[in-house]
């Protein structure tokens, strides 16, 4: 399997779990099963009324980024990744996080792009797009991986979680789209990351259900699905129907299992249903970003 075709796959997985949560997003898995049985389509709905195959802010956020990175000669600076991000919330998008437009309205006010350090900005809005920066980055050294996820990171969310959630699911998807197996990935990120923030184990617990949008919530869901549910489709159904923030949740899941499987693994289905527009973006920005030389990170 091609690299393109491995980085198509991650975009396209990130878009599909975003589309498929969607709908169940804010119920919580007892709700879930009374009105969906086991929810396994992308049929729209949802408290956000959306179509069939529409896709929220996760989805939205992540093409943003690559825009701003791909127009700034791939490079991942904060201010154009902050620019690109202001000009998306300027379009109206279905959904937008507090967090998210709480420092996008400070920096059309103040022009710093990076937001202040905060213990309360800790949610999953900076790791639900970090897609791109993996994707940009690659095969670059391990520590300007880290710095550019921090930079696209601290726009909105400048927080020790998130930045350690950002930049686990970096180098992750970046192991998987080289071909490394979900056990290599276990010992050298999964097990590394929960030694260094116990917050965010997730082997000896109980399965995380109805995972707020706190991103140790968000990622103790998403490792529970990939590592004990085999398949990207089955990976992907497990986590959103767990409720909660579903979307997210099932757009995370999608990024690592897209790159782990393939492009293969795509359910024709799911590929068919989802927005035709949102489909050629994830797959037209995967290729360009992988090609992308990305020299500096301020």
């Amino acid at each position: 399997m091609t690299l393109s075709a491995r980085a198509e796959a991650a975009y396209l997985g990130l878009a599909l779990g975003d589309a498929l949560g969607a709908t169940v997003e804010f119920m919580t898995s007892r709700e879930i099963a009374h009105h969906h049985g086991v929810h396994r389509e992308i049929v729209g709905g949802g408290w956000l009324r959306l179509k069939p195959g529409q896709v929220t802010d996760d989805t939205g956020m992540a093409l943003a980024l690559g825009e701003a990175i791909l127009a700034n000669d791939g490079r991942v600076e904060a201010l154009a990744c902050a620019r690109g991000f202001d000009a998306w919330m300027r379009r109206k998008p279905v959904d937008i996080g507090n967090t998210v437009r709480r420092n996008l309205l400070r920096f059309r006010h103040t022009g710093e792009p990076q937001a202040p350090a905060s213990e309360h900005d800790a949610g999953n809005g900076a790791a639900m797009r970090v897609l791109p920066v993996a994707l940009a980055t690659l095969g670059r050294p391990e520590a300007e991986v880290r710095a550019a996820c921090r930079a696209q990171a601290h726009v909105t969310h400048h927080n020790a979680m998130s930045d350690a959630a950002c930049e686990f699911l970096a180098l992750a998807v970046q192991d998987f789209l080289l071909g490394k197996s979900l056990r290599e990935v276990f010992r050298t990120r999964i097990q590394p990351l929960v030694q260094a923030q116990p917050a965010f184990a997730f082997r000896a617990r109980p399965r995380r259900e109805n995972p707020s949008g706190w991103v140790v919530e968000t990622l103790q869901a998403v490792l529970q699905a990939l590592v004990d549910v085999g398949g990207f489709e089955p990976c992907l159904v497990d986590v959103v129907n767990r409720g909660g923030d579903a979307d997210t949740t099932g757009a995370i899941a999608g990024m690592l299992a897209g790159a782990l499987y393939g492009r293969e693994a795509l359910p024709a289905r799911w590929l068919n249903a989802l927005d035709a527009q949102v489909r050629e973006a994830c797959v037209a920005q995967a290729r360009a970003l992988v090609g992308a030389d990305v020299p500096s990170y301020r």
